[in-house]
């Protein structure tokens, strides 16, 4: 059997084997990390390419609706967290700044790619990725003015430009390959597309892991503790997220702005940071990718039961 085939037939799976070897083989890490960027344009390009180019292009329509899921997901929760940080005095605690920085984040990049897993259209998880990283400068502005021990803005801004120029440059060119070579794409095409995005994030995972083994080794309670919390915040905004918004949207919409709501790209600001703000909590991003490649396997039966009962 085709091996791309395979991966887009058992694509949760493959994350979890990707999860797996960047636990048990941290030194491939290292090498890994250069091709990390590449990596992110290759996932959107095969993404996008598995959508008709009339939806590539109207997926920044109903831009009202995906502002106010912006708003709420990036500026209001954020904002919420900072007040309980506060009131609690717990600002300078690693569980509030990991928290801080997971409400701040836009989606992931590979968003669009879990929801054609779990079966639904990529257009709406699309959108939320892009108006969400383009909003981003604009978002956190508020919250490094209220924690200015977060660091400078102005390296996180860069990173988030640069960002979303990759996505425009993906976005446009798989629209002109769409018009031109792949017009009419046949089903086992598109199958070696889903399955080469599969492999694509399963491998990405591996550069980030190497936080979660090491800490491990040292202290399997603090690595337990990092990964129980980072479940119970990604699969917990998930769930609340999709019960207050499963009778509003479509099934579709639902599932990606759920999704969305516990799946974060965290990497913006661990990248951009200074070392004195990440250094206590880098093994949270490590520990945040355990229920993130596990969202595909776990949500789905949620997200498909209801969906069906519809």
């Amino acid at each position: 059997m085709n091996p791309l085939h395979l991966a887009a037939r058992h694509g949760p799976y493959v994350l979890v084997s990707g999860l797996a070897a960047g636990l048990l083989l941290p030194g491939l890490a290292e090498p890994m990390r250069p091709l990390l960027p590449p990596l992110v344009m290759v996932l959107l390009f095969l993404t996008l390419l598995r959508m008709k180019p009339g939806a590539i292009l109207g997926s920044l329509a109903d831009l009202r609706q995906v502002a106010g899921t912006i708003v709420a997901f990036q500026l209001a929760m954020p904002l919420m967290v900072a007040v309980l940080g506060f009131v609690g005095g717990w600002t300078g605690t690693p569980v509030f700044l990991s928290l801080l920085i997971m409400a701040s984040a836009p989606s992931i990049s590979g968003s669009p790619n879990m929801c054609l897993m779990m079966g639904h259209p990529a257009e709406h998880a699309m959108r939320l990725v892009v108006v969400g990283t383009a909003a981003l400068p604009l978002t956190a502005l508020p919250i490094f003015w209220l924690m200015p021990e977060l660091g400078d803005i102005q390296a996180v801004l860069k990173i988030t430009l640069r960002l979303f120029f990759t996505i425009v440059i993906a976005i446009l060119a798989a629209v002109v390959l769409r018009r031109t070579v792949l017009r009419t794409p046949s089903k086992s095409t598109l199958l070696n597309l889903e399955g080469a995005a599969t492999i694509t994030l399963a491998v990405f995972v591996v550069g980030l892991m190497p936080s979660v083994s090491a800490t491990a080794l040292v202290d399997p309670s603090v690595a337990l503790f990092w990964i129980v919390f980072a479940c119970l915040i990604n699969f917990g905004a998930q769930a609340v997220s999709f019960q207050l918004t499963q009778a509003r949207l479509p099934a579709a919409e639902a599932t990606a702005v759920s999704l969305i709501a516990g799946n974060r790209n965290i990497a913006i600001f661990f990248v951009a940071l200074p070392p004195e703000v990440t250094a206590p909590t880098m093994v949270f991003i490590g520990a945040y990718q355990i229920p993130m490649y596990l969202t595909p396997l776990v949500m789905r039966r949620l997200y498909q039961r209801t969906t069906s009962a519809r």
